[in-house]
């Protein structure tokens, strides 16, 4: 196992793994961990506890003497990979299942011929179906480089059934080592059939990430669709105040950690209502303290807004720093739903689309059924009526502003769940935000929603044909155009106003 090429001693530790003792187990973890010494034809275990000039007999288990002339055992990566394989398959008998999958799934990986006897015998002790199915995978992997043609030709066409990047991989190198024409075509159809399913994950992964992109988009729009699209504002702070939600959150999950470490899993739901409130409140400190001199301005709006970001911008950095830093997913948000061997359905952008869904619902409800909605709508339409009929308008246009702020707070704290936050963050959204709500058209909430999914799912899909930076640059170009063919956008307001 120690001595001689690479080849050998794989087949070595192969044939020692099948009837393997506590000691044989102990070598070939010791091989792994590069505590494994020779001098000339002997070999010794000298770990990183071992005393100086001190090492194990691998074969005696006592304590020698390390001879001065030792040399570290050096092993390639192929070495590697069949230590990997030998110590998963000491897994196999496991008692928990998910360990003994975990192990068959290393083996398929890392198919070794010399691993067979335990496959069989494990095939013949298992009574868990899912193990066992792959299990046979496994054994049909080992065989893919048996010397027998029979053999391989059975292998090639039972890994067929095997619809996972990690089997197309193994198929595609033995093709390219194989001589015989019938195993030839047999791999080939197996590699047809895997690559017919594969491609299905492809396409559902790049219509799944597109529905998130515009999720995302979506929430970050729908608060300029009250700034900017009911109230007319520029508002180029915007950004930075999703940027103040997420580091929100970045507080509420510091606060939970220090002092209600058992509650660290619900920190997410004390950090929305605190991302909205901060972010909500700094509208209306920007609103009644600047924004409300200049309206029907817009010029003087736009670079009064885009000042206060900057403003904005250096205030987190003297608070925060200049870097980076970490939110964590809750451990519910971890991980994700396996719909096919390639295709991961992460359970924090599952939870950021039902989020986004649920914000949009509770902004239309607010807006459409409420008396604060009915104020907001009144004063857009036709303020001096408004006023006249005893609206404060002064007062609504606060609480307008304060909401689109807050709902952008909201949309700060559901990106720090899948993505870095820092003083920069709000940069990377605020055109695509300003794109999808003049494309969905001004104070169109149905709007919004329509245009964030359509530039989502056209940027994942052009990005899988031409590169994110040409993907990006062709929905510019249809933006452009499609505003001069129909600045309204998708949906165009109804009334008198808009025919004015």
């Amino acid at each position: 196992m120690a001595l001689g090429e690479a080849e050998d001693r794989v087949k070595a530790v192969g044939l020692a793994v099948v009837d393997a003792d506590d000691a044989t187990v102990a070598f070939i973890q010791a091989m792994a961990n590069d505590a494994v010494k020779v001098s000339g034809e002997r070999v010794f275990v000298a770990g990183p506890d071992a005393a100086e000039g001190q090492a194990t007999d691998p074969l005696t288990g006592k304590t020698v003497a390390l001879p001065e002339d030792a040399e570290d055992l050096i092993n390639n990566n192929f070495m590697r990979s069949g230590l990997d394989a030998a110590l998963a398959a000491l897994k196999l008998f496991s008692g928990a299942p998910d360990e003994r999958l975990a192990a068959v799934a290393t083996l398929i990986k890392e198919p070794n011929e010399a691993l067979l006897p335990l496959l069989e015998k494990a095939l013949t002790s298992e009574k868990d179906a899912a193990v066992l199915a792959q299990l046979d995978l496994a054994r049909s992997a080992a065989l893919l480089g048996s010397a027998d043609v029979a053999k391989r030709l059975e292998a090639a066409k039972a890994l067929a059934s095997s619809k996972t990047p990690a089997t197309q991989l193994l198929l595609n190198q033995r093709l390219a080592d194989e001589e015989d024409a019938g195993v030839k075509s047999a791999i080939q159809t197996s590699l047809r059939s895997i690559q017919e399913t594969l491609v299905w994950g492809e396409r559902v992964g790049a219509l799944f990430t597109g529905i998130s992109l515009g999720s995302i988009l979506l929430l970050v729009a729908l608060g300029l669709a009250i700034t900017y699209g009911l109230m007319g504002v520029i508002n180029m702070a915007h950004g930075e105040l999703m940027m103040i939600g997420a580091y929100a959150t970045y507080v509420v999950q510091g606060l939970f950690r220090t002092h209600l470490p058992g509650a660290f899993d619900w920190y997410l739901l004390a950090a929305v209502p605190v991302a909205f409130m901060a972010s909500a409140l700094v509208g209306a400190a920007l609103e009644r303290g600047v924004l409300r001199f200049l309206y029907g301005r817009p010029l003087e709006t736009l670079l009064a807004t885009w000042g206060i970001s900057l403003v904005l911008m250096q205030a987190v950095r003297s608070l925060f720093g200049a870097q980076n830093v970490g939110v964590e997913n809750p451990s519910w948000m971890s991980g994700g739903v396996q719909v096919l061997a390639n295709l991961t359905l992460p359970y924090n952008r599952l939870v950021i689309i039902a989020f986004a869904a649920a914000v949009l619902l509770g902004m239309a409800w607010l807006i459409g059924r409420t008396r604060l909605g009915l104020f907001v709508r009144g004063v857009t339409q036709n303020r001096p009526m408004a006023s006249c009929m005893g609206v404060n308008t002064a007062r609504i246009d606060t609480y307008a502003f304060s909401l689109g702020s807050g709902i952008a707070g909201l949309a700060g704290c559901a990106l720090s769940q899948v993505g870095n936050v820092g003083p920069d963050l709000g940069q990377t959204y605020i055109v695509d935000a300003f794109m999808v709500v003049v494309v969905g058209g001004v104070g169109q909430l149905a709007g919004a929603v329509y245009a964030a999914l359509g530039l989502g799912l056209t940027t994942k899909l052009l990005e899988g044909w031409t590169g994110a930076v040409l993907a990006k640059i062709a929905v510019l170009v249809f933006i452009i155009i499609f505003i001069q063919k129909r600045p309204q956008g998708i949906f165009a307001m109804k009334g008198r106003s808009a025919e004015a």
